[in-house]
């Protein structure tokens, strides 16, 4: 009816019916059947942990990166517009922030385990913070964002 299933412990996988049988092939409809019959692989580490501590403030922080992510866009023209160390400071905040929960997100996405997390987390602080930094340094004691960005595009 089937392939044989694999009978060394080590090979075996967790539903053998369901990924080695030719039934899916010509009964697409077993597979339903069959992934019913397999057990999640989060089982065994426990159950999952909300990145936040409530749904409210997770919608409050997708609410704010939707947020910065429109001031970004409105922060554009005016860095064109009106160049200035008002706009200058926006940016470097803005940027910096929008650079934070996007590499956030790259860490909850690929990094795994609670050590490997929590380093990723602090360097992802220490990078966000010298980021913002070294914008308010160049601000402050260069052109600024806006007047460099200028001058690239007049090369």
């Amino acid at each position: 009816s089937g392939p044989p299933v694999l009978r060394d412990p080590h090979l075996t996988p967790r539903c053998p019916a369901a990924l080695l049988g030719s039934a899916l092939l010509r009964r697409p409809a077993a597979l339903g059947a069959a992934a019913a019959r397999c057990s999640p692989a989060r089982d065994s580490h426990g159950p999952a942990r909300p990145a936040h501590g409530s749904s409210k403030a997770a919608s409050l922080h997708w609410t704010g990166e939707r947020a910065v992510s429109v001031l970004l866009l409105g922060l554009l023209p005016a860095a064109y517009l009106c160049p200035g160390p008002a706009v200058d400071y926006s940016l470097a905040a803005a940027l910096t922030l929008h650079g934070h929960w996007g590499l956030g997100q790259v860490i909850t996405d690929y990094v795994h385990g609670d050590v490997p997390n929590k380093v990723a987390n602090v360097g992802l602080y220490v990078l966000s913070a010298l980021t913002f930094a070294g914008l308010c340094h160049f601000n402050y004691h260069d052109v600024g964002i806006c007047k460099a960005v200028a001058m690239l595009w007049s090369l």
